[in-house]
């Protein structure tokens, strides 16, 4: 029989407690008693942001994940693996938590105790959606552990969470969704929509061994700007969206260019142009700054199926790696080369834990379970 509120407090008079007891008591009460979701387990994806000239509107999910875990228990912990485990932060202002906080915010609940795992696979402030991915996953085991559901359909609540704690939905939107998102402020509310990803594409990645803050990359641009770029940009996004909608990856070398960041983050970024002009040479469609940096992405084509078992000749992504680590090698920039593609989907619970009360006669519920991978 589960523990009753009543029994609780029973318990707590027989022992003469404290209040200050009583409370830790109700805490441990609320957080593990049955009727409650114990354990989710999120994955989300990384996000390569801007695609050159859609600066904070554009954003696309990429097929590499951070997994985290978040479940009730008696004492607060964080434990993290891979990559940033030895400078993120394993307190409450780890990003994830902040996640959780906003969703359990949003649901007027106060947050349980809990304790996190992170397997982090996301290059760290390389500019591919570290930060939102630990924001989204935070907001989606929040949502789940609070048992709460958000409305998507002329709502879009959960963007509306991430996106106010970035400040764009860049990142955020594709990390949600998933896909090739654009996302606008449409005055009232942040809103996004999916743009096509043509079948083939593959994203070359170079992600230097340096690190950059999102900040400092943001200090260096200009507040205004001139008309001749304002309308350079404005072509290149409206090309950018045509060419992936019409599969004319040609058009990616022009359409992927930039006037309104990426030359006034390329001091902070020397092997910026070396590497776009070597991934151009080396047969990409188009390539570009990744988000605030440092990673740069080239654009390829030519994958059918698995690419392990696909021809090398029928694609283009190991010569234009092997020439972005040419090109970084020759002015001393070290880094590695990731190969990955577009990812249609974004963030979702693998699994999730639950203990139900003996409410339903049937206990229909404590048979069933979401399970996604």
């Amino acid at each position: 029989m589960p523990l009753k509120q009543d029994s609780l407090e029973a318990f707590a008079d027989r022992n003469d407690l404290s209040e200050g007891t009583r409370l830790e008591l109700r805490k441990l009460f609320n957080s593990v008693i049955s009727g409650t979701r114990r354990r989710v387990t999120v994955r989300v994806p990384a996000t390569t942001a801007n695609v050159g000239p859609g600066f904070d509107c554009l954003g696309m999910a990429l097929d590499i994940w951070n997994e985290v875990i978040v479940e009730r228990a008696t004492v607060f912990s964080i434990e993290i693996e891979g990559e940033g485990a030895a400078v993120l932060p394993l307190d409450s202002s780890n990003l994830v938590c902040k996640g959780v906080e906003a969703a359990f915010k949003a649901v007027g609940k106060q947050v349980p105790i809990l304790r996190y795992r992170t397997l982090n696979r996301i290059p760290f402030a390389k500019g591919l959606g570290s930060s939102s991915a630990a924001i989204v996953s935070g907001i989606l085991a929040g949502l789940a552990i609070a048992e709460f559901n958000f409305k998507v359909k002329g709502e879009e609540e959960l963007l509306q969470i991430a996106a106010a704690i970035e400040g764009h939905p860049d990142n955020a939107a594709p990390c949600i969704y998933g896909g090739f998102q654009l996302g606008i402020h449409t005055g009232e509310r942040w809103w996004t929509s999916r743009v096509t990803i043509p079948h083939g594409l593959m994203c070359v990645v170079f992600a230097p061994d340096h690190a950059t803050e999102t900040s400092e990359a943001r200090s260096v641009l200009k507040q205004q700007v001139n008309l001749d770029d304002a309308v350079f940009n404005c072509g290149r996004v409206g090309l950018l969206i045509a060419a992936f909608a019409t599969n004319n990856l040609d058009w990616l070398r022009v359409a992927t260019e930039d006037a309104l960041h990426q030359p006034q983050r390329s001091p902070l970024h020397p092997h910026l142009l070396p590497l776009i002009k070597a991934a151009l040479a080396a047969g990409a469609h188009g390539a570009c700054l990744s988000g605030a940096g440092p990673a740069v992405i080239a654009f390829c084509g030519g994958r059918a199926g698995d690419v392990i078992a696909q021809n090398e000749s029928e694609r283009k992504e190991l010569e234009v790696a092997e020439a972005f680590l040419a090109a970084a090698d020759a002015i001393n920039c070290p880094g590695q080369v990731l190969i990955t593609k577009p990812i249609e989907h974004g963030g979702y619970i693998v699994t999730e834990t639950a203990t139900y009360d003996t409410h339903d006669p049937e206990n229909r519920r404590q048979r069933i379970r979401y399970v996604q991978d």
